[in-house]
């Protein structure tokens, strides 16, 4: 029986794996991830785990608290367009944001790409997202993992994921039970479609309108797919500085499901917070998708953030306070609606009134 050469053996290589590819890609994403980081974080890459050493002297009774989510079928529309500087930024943004709502201080995040193919300039890039969003957030990109799929993944394709950890001190933690009739309601606006609803907006703008991603649509200003790669805004140190300087109840980070939906899981039973529509107008990339596919107004406000991202709950007495903070902060900020007793227990716990003007 003949013993194979080298040249006939089966290899990692030959299956689809470029160990030589991933590599050139860890060195090409370390200095991004080491911009990322705060004093807390204790080596370097190239270690089995990450380590971070909380500082205990900060806190007297801390409360860790953990977020992971993903970008969804934005990724598409990176890809169509090879553009991959961006949704990094959105994946940092559904972490970190989701953190701050119980008045967490985002500390680190770990990335996970699934990509077909190793292409080291995609992975950089995508990290450097990854690493432009943590910075923006204040939390250390503490570590990652990027794994080739070949044979599952076609080799253009990867999605992410990550996973977030902050800090908050157990006395400080937000939530309904901070809630009060009288509370004022005040909202922060999107940068667009943030990262939800892309199903949608792409069956809609792109299946069935079939319009170019590089077409230039004069009410955005630039390209459908410059709009539609917009990177969701990062509200995490602008929330922590309102927890600082004004008396917050809670938060609402706004993803899938809406305003009303997101902002009923932070509302207690008994209380409805009760909003209005005629304080903003949603930008024109959520028009263009209601009026291109005839999409009613219940169903584009329970897929689309509307042009809210985050909202804020906030002692009456501190309203305007929490108003300057944000402006100063160049945060679009209004109040949105004020927090009343419920008629019937029953009811929803926040409720959308009136229409949006010239939407």
């Amino acid at each position: 029986m003949s013993t194979p050469t080298d040249a006939s053996r089966s290899t990692y290589a030959a299956a689809g794996v470029d160990i030589a590819a991933g590599e050139e890609a860890v060195e090409r994403i370390k200095p991004y991830a080491q911009r990322a980081t705060r004093p807390e974080v204790l080596g370097g890459l190239g270690g089995f785990a990450g380590l971070f050493q909380l500082k205990l002297d900060r806190w007297t009774e801390p409360v860790l608290a953990s977020s992971t989510d993903g970008v969804g079928t934005k990724i598409a529309v990176a890809q169509a367009m090879d553009v991959h500087d961006t949704v990094g930024i959105d994946l940092v943004a559904m972490v970190v944001d989701d953190l701050v709502v119980c008045g967490a201080e985002p500390l680190f995040l770990q990335d996970y790409i699934a990509i077909g193919k190793v292409v080291p300039e995609k992975v950089a890039a995508l990290v450097k997202g990854i690493a432009d969003g943590c910075k923006q957030a204040g939390a250390a990109l503490l570590g990652g993992e990027t794994a080739e799929h070949p044979g599952l993944m076609e080799p253009h394709a990867y999605d992410l994921s990550a996973t977030g950890v902050g800090v908050v001190e157990a006395a400080d933690i937000l939530g309904p039970e901070r809630v009060r009739p009288g509370d004022v309601v005040i909202g922060m606006g999107s940068s667009g479609l943030h990262s939800n609803g892309y199903s949608l907006a792409r069956k809609v703008l792109l299946d069935d309108a079939r319009l170019p991603l590089t077409g230039y649509v004069e009410e955005f200003g630039r390209t459908l797919g410059e709009e539609l790669l917009e990177p969701t805004m990062i509200y995490a140190k602008h929330c922590l500085a309102l927890v600082a300087e004004t008396e917050i109840r809670t938060f609402a980070h706004v993803t899938g499901g809406g305003l009303a939906a997101n902002l009923e899981r932070v509302m207690p039973r008994g209380l409805t917070a009760v909003l209005e529509r005629a304080t903003w107008t949603p930008q024109p990339i959520f028009k263009m998708i209601a009026q291109r596919g005839k999409v009613g107004t219940a169903e584009m406000e329970r897929t689309f953030n509307m042009g809210v991202g985050m909202v804020a709950v906030v002692a009456p007495d501190d309203a305007e306070r929490a108003l300057a903070v944000l402006t100063a902060r160049h945060v679009p900020a209004w109040i949105l609606g004020q927090v009343q007793r419920a008629e019937d227990p029953d009811c929803p716990r926040a409720e959308l009134r009136g229409a949006h003007p010239r939407y």
